[in-house]
């Protein structure tokens, strides 16, 4: 019986040990994430539209660079100084009152159909936005009607970087709700709003 008793502490030691590490690994990632970056004023957007291309920098140095689809025709994505502050994650669709979307209708948050995919992120409210593309294959031409496209997973890490990197960290799980739950909107405002430029022919 003792030796029973003594095997069944060890567990719960072992259990309490391993609970403990998890909480510690969930804080130094909260920490990396709300700590030097949060706010930093060093980090910033840049869309390319002569190279169709979406750089995330930090001071002058690019972190990362992704392919995008840009505005075409008389629906030009427009130039200028931005500040991104609003993302919203699983958003609905309700077709703009112009010509090319006379057929479309409207589609709920996490639909198959829905062009937006995953998440909008607004640098021009309320027209202009980075959002997914299921026609990843339009990505590195004007193909759009002045929205910023991306490849799905591109816009959730661009999203998720900006969170992270604007005040607004959130833990795995958060994400996994995001991800897993698709009816459900959420918006999110940046504490510290990320500069973004969009340059180029």
């Amino acid at each position: 019986m003792p030796e029973r008793s003594e095997q069944s502490r060890n567990k719960v030691v072992a259990a309490a040990l391993l609970a403990f590490g998890a909480l510690v690994a969930i804080g130094a990632a909260r920490l990396q994430s709300a700590g030097p970056h949060a706010g930093d004023p060093s980090i910033s957007l840049v869309a390319d539209l002569g190279q169709r291309k979406l750089s995330i920098l930090r001071g002058d140095n690019a972190v990362e660079a992704f392919p995008v689809a840009i505005g075409k025709g008389s629906k030009q994505t427009p130039r200028g100084h931005y500040s991104i502050r609003k993302i919203v994650w699983n958003p609905a669709w309700v077709p703009p009152d112009e010509p090319w979307a006379k057929d479309k209708t409207p589609q709920p948050p996490g639909a198959k159909d829905n062009p937006m995919k995953l998440v909008k992120i607004f640098f021009q409210e309320p027209d202009y936005y980075i959002h997914g593309t299921s026609e990843v294959e339009s990505l590195g031409e004007a193909a759009s009607h002045g929205c910023l496209r991306m490849d799905p997973d591109d816009a959730y890490r661009v999203a998720r970087f900006l969170m992270e990197n604007g005040g607004q960290p959130r833990d795995e799980s958060w994400f996994w709700r995001v991800l897993h739950l698709r009816s459900e909107t959420k918006t999110v405002y940046l504490d510290h709003p990320i500069p973004m430029t969009v340059t180029g022919n």
